[in-house]
């Protein structure tokens, strides 16, 4: 089983009084995520890295291309809708505004589990919080499940966060700058927890950031995006490493590298200077 995005462009429409222009925000993208695998898609804001996830999540619709889990395309509704979204779910990159503040932790679990059929009483979705709680490192869970978002700290929400997209039984993930509102002191934590939950779910993981470094470290595969395009794309270390696009070398002369001494940047500069 695997997620495949095949040939996928997205389209907006924009309007300007009595005019209308098209925006290509993603254009003729392809790649594919396997169960137990990290692939991290880089670049800059405006991109089109979250317009991507967001249609693999069907909340855009794809204007060219198919997006498929096992073979089975996205474009469907009713129960297969529910079907397909029990496979794909999302961390988003806020923590603060993902969760509901007038909601316990406990509600924001419970819910996706009643929704998609994964307990029947409340006894059971009781005891499934409190599992999941604990398996994001929130313990004792069965005080944090009686909490409300504001008591916690930003680390713990998007624990939480993980939690509920783990609840309906996700096969893939897409992470969303899932740390890039977090102190940089529990952003390791964070990383290594959904490390840990990749390699005891077999998850597939699509990691979109703009921090080349935690991409090398947390992912197995790098893409990088630009203008809405794969501009380059292959092994981790490989890209960080050895480069070949210019717009993968300005990515990586622009990110503080202390044992770099900005010797990649010099050659970037030089390169552009050459171009005129």
């Amino acid at each position: 089983m695997s997620l495949d995005v095949k040939n996928v462009t997205k389209e907006f429409k924009l309007r300007k009084g009595l005019s209308t222009s098209t925006l290509v925000a993603v254009n003729d993208v392809s790649f594919t995520i396997e169960p137990g695998t990290t692939v991290a898609l880089v670049g800059e804001s405006g991109s089109g890295k979250s317009t991507i996830a967001k249609m693999i999540l069907r909340l855009e619709t794809p204007t060219k291309g198919s997006i498929t889990i096992d073979g089975k395309p996205s474009n469907v509704r009713g129960r297969a809708l529910t079907a397909y979204r029990n496979q794909v779910q999302m961390v988003f990159q806020d923590p603060f505004a993902s969760l509901n503040p007038f909601h316990t932790i406990a509600h924001h679990i419970e819910r996706p589990l009643r929704i998609h059929g994964k307990v029947s009483n409340s006894a059971e979705a009781r005891e499934k919080v409190e599992e999941l709680l604990t398996r994001v490192n929130l313990e004792p869970a069965s005080s944090f499940a009686d909490r409300r978002p504001h008591e916690l700290s930003g680390g713990q929400r998007q624990r939480v966060a993980i939690a509920r997209a783990l609840a309906p039984g996700a096969s893939y993930l897409i992470a969303d700058e899932p740390v890039s509102m977090l102190d940089v002191s529990i952003r390791l934590s964070v990383l290594n927890l959904l490390a840990r939950l990749q390699r005891e779910e077999n998850l597939g993981v699509l990691y979109i950031t703009h921090d080349l470094a935690t991409a090398r470290h947390f992912s197995d595969e790098i893409m990088v995006m630009y203008k809405g395009a794969i501009v380059e794309r292959g092994p981790s270390d490989e890209v960080i490493l050895n480069p070949q696009h210019d717009y993968t070398k300005t990515l990586l002369a622009a990110a503080p590298d202390p044992a770099n001494h900005g010797k990649l940047r010099e050659e970037v500069r030089a390169e552009f200077a050459k171009q005129g």
